[in-house]
């Protein structure tokens, strides 16, 4: 297929999303389009797939002007978006996801449950997911719902697939798997658009890239021809990379113990303990399956330990009760907005003031002037970009949604932070943003625990770094002895005298 997007232009009351935006992508080819959070990418990529329509320009497609774009005509001309929320019903199997909107049916029309499945599954081993076509939704792990929604969009061969951070979820091995498959449809023609803050994976995939900046397109080119300093440069304006690079990290720990994690046993966990002291910026890492995410869930209450004690400040904490965990002083700021950190029927205001509401608020009437002045104070601190506070938060950027997330949380000053991949879906300049964030929290005397895999991020932030591997802890590496050789070696259980 054929692309051309010719002088867009999208205005979200008094937000001009688009300003005369051009685009274009050639058959079988995969095309990088990048950006800050608010940039635009994910507005014009609604428009291309009939989400809302443009106020001004033109949609070409195989030479034709299309007008009148709905996510029904999208469909029809094979065009695919893979979202970056997740867009999945936990309630229902696989094989009635991929289907949905689009079932299969018998001569007596009713559905062709035997069909789906069969075709469904055929899509998922063409992927080695390894996951079951009659398998309910909700019971799949997050990077399984994301390979479940890359799976829909190859199930109705496509034309041209939009994906909008199909990897955040996904390991390595499964970020290859969907390369192959992707080079494997590029040789058949089929065109691409991808969606990615992640340099390497753009280099790696992309032929060619066009940049957005507010708004704005700025430059197009293949990717042969740039570096990543250069794409950054592009992205927000200036080198903010090398910049950040030259800051030595400063250590704001100190001797007293905030939080202490003994022995704690559950799904997942055996055994694990640590301490984390006031100031200090601590990172727990691991492979998928290591046991990070249901320690990030169990410190917080959401997650079942069945033995082992927690505690802040001194004081144990009552385990398995989020509401416990939130007025003991653990904050956290969870991965997966829109499943965990997010209530999208809300507003961007209201959103910001939840967990204050659940621990602070004595009153039965809310005070309208204290809680705009928790959303300006927050909205300057986090530098969030909106129209109308009132707006719903799901009319935010990715990025934004997770400044909003981060305000809401520091709003309580709590003595622990919990951050679970803090920077996931976030673009390089708002990244630096959150990491500056987790410095001054730091140095505020507040404990931060952050949970990543990113070796750049981890030497960025890290005062020291426990490891896991299949639930134990295999490493405890203070930052003066940190590489990414032992904490790999930790990671992979391979590593000796590292505790």
């Amino acid at each position: 297929m054929k692309l051309e997007m010719q002088g867009i232009v999208k205005t979200f009351g008094v937000v001009q999303a688009l300003k005369g935006v051009d685009f274009s992508v050639s058959e079988g080819e995969i095309h990088g389009l990048l950006g800050e959070n608010g940039a635009g990418k994910t507005t014009l990529m609604n428009i291309l797939a009939g989400t809302f329509g443009q106020d001004s320009g033109d949609i070409i497609i195989n030479g034709e002007v299309i007008t009148n774009m709905t996510p029904r005509k999208a469909m029809g001309m094979k065009i695919r978006f893979i979202h970056q929320e997740l867009n999945l019903c936990n309630d229902l199997t696989v094989y009635q996801n991929m289907f949905l909107g689009e079932e299969l049916t018998t001569a007596r029309r009713t559905v062709d449950k035997t069909e789906e499945i069969r075709k469904a599954q055929e899509v998922l081993d063409s992927m080695n997911s390894k996951i079951d076509s009659k398998a309910l939704v909700g019971s799949l792990q997050t990077s399984q719902k994301q390979l479940v929604e890359i799976a829909r969009a190859l199930l109705f061969k496509s034309e041209l697939i939009i994906m909008d951070e199909p990897t955040t979820a996904l390991n390595n091995q499964e970020i290859q798997e969907l390369f192959v498959i992707m080079r494997k449809l590029k040789k058949e023609g089929v065109s691409f658009i991808y969606i990615s803050h992640k340099m390497p994976e753009l280099f790696e995939i992309c032929d060619k890239y066009t940049v957005l900046r507010d708004g704005q397109f700025i430059q197009t080119g293949a990717f042969n021809e740039i570096d990543t300093h250069t794409a950054t440069e592009l992205l927000i304006g200036h080198n903010y990379i090398e910049a950040d690079e030259k800051k030595e990290k400063i250590s704001h720990k100190k001797d007293e113990v905030y939080l202490e994690v003994s022995h704690l046993m559950g799904p997942g966990l055996d055994d694990v303990s640590f301490k984390l002291n006031k100031g200090e910026v601590m990172v727990i890492t691991g492979l998928q399956g290591s046991g990070t995410d249901e320690l990030s869930m169990g410190l917080f209450g959401a997650g079942e330990i069945t033995s082992g004690s927690i505690k802040v400040k001194g004081k144990e904490i009552i385990k398995n009760s989020i509401k416990n965990a939130m007025k003991d002083g653990v904050a956290l700021i969870p991965k997966n907005r829109k499943e965990r950190g997010i209530l999208p029927d809300l507003s961007i205001k209201d959103n910001l003031s939840l967990a204050y509401f659940t621990t602070r608020q004595k009153k039965i009437i809310i005070d309208q002037k204290k809680e705009m002045e928790r959303f300006n104070r927050n909205q300057e601190l986090m530098n969030i970009k909106i129209g109308n506070p009132k707006d719903p938060i799901t009319s935010l950027s990715g990025g934004n949604q997770q400044k909003v997330i981060f305000g809401k949380w520091l709003e309580l000053q709590s003595p622990v932070y919990v951050m679970d991949n803090p920077t996931q879906g976030i673009d390089v300049g708002a990244k630096f943003a959150i990491y500056e964030l987790i410095d001054k929290i730091a140095a505020k005397g507040k404990a931060v625990l952050v949970f990543t895999n990113e070796y750049p991020e981890i030497h960025r932030i890290a005062d020291s770094v426990v490891v896991l591997y299949k639930g134990k802890v295999t490493g405890n590496i203070e930052r003066n002895n940190m590489s990414e050789v032992q904490i790999m070696e930790c990671s992979t259980g391979t590593a000796k005298e590292l505790l």
